[in-house]
């Protein structure tokens, strides 16, 4: 069994559909949004008090990124990974560390100071400044969906699940219109991924289920 602490459309929801599209059994644990300050008694499992954290067995892994990787590695059947012997091995990790490192961080310092921070600790020309940084760094995700269905190996692997977060919180701050044609396409297609669906309904239902606010984290402002 794996158990996943999450809250609603936080990183940990590329671990969540991850699961999904594994069709692993598991158990949600919903945490109201930030746990460090609305649910203290987090800390003592995660300290750092972020999501995610995934348990599984002995592993306990809080990255997200490196969930999908440990998910897909563990799965090679279902093809969600990409093997060193495969030509894009290369291309599907740069992918995966991409996604976080330089997709969702910049997109996390918006939220901040445009919207979680007190008004008087706001700065909107620092959350301008990284919301051209996402802009201007998702060219990549442009210029490779303008080639191919998938951003590697020729199939959707993990590296589209944590690509595909970034991309979703992303239309949390209603960037979608400055996208490329075929960053749309390929959200698109995204979309069309019946996990992600199951992963969408299946944190509904448990925020509801254990009393949590079912709303978006991202959209939770002040």
């Amino acid at each position: 069994m794996h158990h996943l602490h999450h809250c609603v459309s936080a990183r940990s929801f590329r671990a969540l559909w991850m699961l999904e599209e594994l069709q692993l059994p598991y158990q949600l644990h919903m945490l109201p949004f930030p746990p460090r300050v609305r649910q203290r008694s987090y800390l003592e499992l995660n300290p750092l008090g972020t999501v995610p954290l995934l348990c599984h067995g002995q592993a306990r892994l809080t990255e997200s990124a490196a969930i999908c990787e440990y998910l897909a590695a563990l799965h090679p059947e279902a093809g969600l990974s990409v093997g060193p012997q495969e030509a894009d091995f290369a291309a599907y990790l740069n992918w995966l560390h991409m996604s976080d490192a330089t997709l969702t961080f910049p997109q996390t310092l918006v939220l901040r100071y445009a919207h979680f921070e007190p008004p008087e600790r706001r700065q909107p020309q620092v959350a301008q400044d990284y919301q051209r940084w996402f802009l201007a760094r998702l060219r990549a995700v442009e210029l490779a969906t303008a080639e191919r269905d998938w951003l590697s190996a020729g199939r959707f692997t993990a590296a589209d699940v944590a690509v595909g977060y970034a991309l979703m919180l992303s239309t949390h701050l209603d960037m979608q219109t400055q996208w490329g044609t075929a960053t749309q396409a390929y959200w698109q297609r995204l979309q069309a991924r019946p996990a992600l669906h199951r992963a969408l309904l299946a944190e509904q239902q448990a925020a509801r289920a254990q009393d949590v606010d079912a709303t978006p984290s991202p959209l939770l402002r002040t």
